[in-house]
């Protein structure tokens, strides 16, 4: 006997599309017990719903889900990349305009650290711009202390490993001397924790500016420090291959948006 498929949607999945977090912390927040559907709370997040079913987190109905957005924003140094921090140092989220909706941060930048920065209202789209297997290259301009030649950035061409860690191969460039510092071009495709400054570091190089210029097709371009774009919705499904569901009502062209 054939098995069928149940109705609707996974939990997660569903919660992730209406903005409420990424479907890993949605099922967090599922464990924490602060997920119900239809009055009783929910223990798994093995559970397919629909749109007939009534779904609260901390006792508030979820809102519809909206259409999926993405936004370009050229982080400034000095913010952290998280919703909150335990120091109680000023966030992304803190700065980003106040019309803005519910948005996640497709990876991080770290805080002293520049540039390119894709923001999502949708977890599915957050999950799948930080796949490991999509592999697309994000592109950084590296200003180091130092009078780096093409011998010393070799081994970074080849893949190094670090205190045990194996770092993928990088695109090197070594664009030009300035005085006491060098600027580089980097490209990656993994994105590990501090991996350029700890890959400069091991080759004898001080990284004193870190700007990301790219991140697979998106460019920082001509974004200002701390502006925000949107990204037009017939380049989202180009780019991300978005299966053409129902599209948001025309919107005039993406403005820029300066933050707080």
């Amino acid at each position: 006997m054939t098995q069928q498929t149940p109705e609707g949607d996974r939990i997660a999945k569903v919660l992730a599309r209406a903005g409420v977090a990424s479907r890993r912390e949605a099922e967090r927040m599922i464990q924490a017990g602060r997920v119900s559907v239809n009055g009783k709370t929910l223990a798994s997040p093995a559970l397919n719903v629909t749109d007939k079913d009534r779904i609260t987190v901390d006792g508030k109905p979820i809102k519809e889900a909206e259409p999926e957005r993405l936004w370009l924003y050229n982080k400034p140094t000095g913010l952290v990349t998280s919703h909150k921090d335990e120091k109680g140092r000023e966030t992304i989220f803190d700065a980003l305009p106040e019309d803005m909706p519910r948005v996640m941060s497709v990876g991080r930048l770290d805080l002293n650290s520049e540039g390119l920065l894709l923001l999502t209202n949708d977890g599915d789209i957050k999950r799948k711009l930080e796949l490991p297997s999509t592999g697309w290259l994000r592109k950084y301009r590296v200003r180091v202390n130092g009078r780096p030649t093409e011998d010393t950035l070799a081994p970074l061409r080849k893949g190094i490993t670090i205190e045990g860690e194996r770092f993928q191969p990088m695109e090197v460039s070594l664009d030009r001397q300035q005085g006491a510092n060098a600027w580089i071009t980097i490209g990656l495709r993994e994105g590990k924790n501090r991996e350029i400054r700890r890959a400069m570091e091991t080759v004898g190089l001080a990284v004193n500016r870190l700007i990301r210029v790219s991140y697979g097709p998106f460019q920082l371009g001509q974004l200002k420090s701390g502006e925000v774009e949107e990204i037009r919705r017939r380049v989202m499904r180009d780019q991300l291959g978005l299966d053409g569901g129902k599209a948001p009502e025309a919107r005039p062209k993406p403005k820029r948006t300066r933050t707080r």
